[in-house]
Parts: C-alpha cells; structure tokens; sequence
C-alpha cells in the first residue's frame, strides 16, 4: 500500500487538535506553560485545516509549511501566556522559609 502525501498524518485536522488535545492534558500534570504554547499551536494548526480555503489547502500539501505555522503558532502563543500569566515586570519572588530550616 503506497502513502499519497494526502493520506499524510500530518494533513489531517483531527490529528492535529488530538496533539492539542494530549499537550493540553499533559501541561495539567507538569505545569508551567510550556506545553501549553504547543497545544495552541497544534490547535490553531488544526483549525486551520478543518476550515479549509484557500490557506488549509495549501498547508494540507506541505509539511514544511504546516510545521513552520506550527511552530510560529506555539511561539506566539507561549509568548501571549508569558504576557499575561507571568511574573509581572518588578514583581519579586520571596521566600519565607527556608528548606533547610526546621
């Protein structure tokens, strides 16, 4: 059986918004919005392809360019959670313990 680059993993939406999907489930267990930059990218990826038009059908062709909005997806969505859910410009972390203390 021959692969068409069609039949590709890669073109298929519903793959993609699984990857997003399991990145999202897998950022509740290691928090720290690391994974979750991914799984906005994957999702976007994937919503791009489920609509369709003219831009889907031609990142359902390329997998150079499905990776490359994948991975600029996930830059812009790591970088709006670092906006808006990081430590604020001036904030200070404190300790009041210390791990050595009894």
């Amino acid at each position: 059986m021959e692969v068409v680059a069609s039949d590709a993993l890669w073109t298929l939406w519903w793959v993609w918004l699984a990857v997003a999907l399991g990145l999202g489930i897998l950022e509740i267990l290691a928090p720290g919005f690391i994974l979750l930059g991914f799984a906005i990218g994957a999702a976007c990826v994937g919503v791009l392809l489920a609509v369709g038009g003219p831009l889907g059908a031609y990142l359902g062709g390329s997998f150079t360019i499905t990776l490359a909005l994948f991975a600029v997806f996930s830059l812009v969505g790591w970088y709006g959670l670092r906006r808006t859910m990081g430590v604020r410009k001036g904030q200070v972390k404190t300790w009041d313990t210390d791990i050595n203390e009894d």
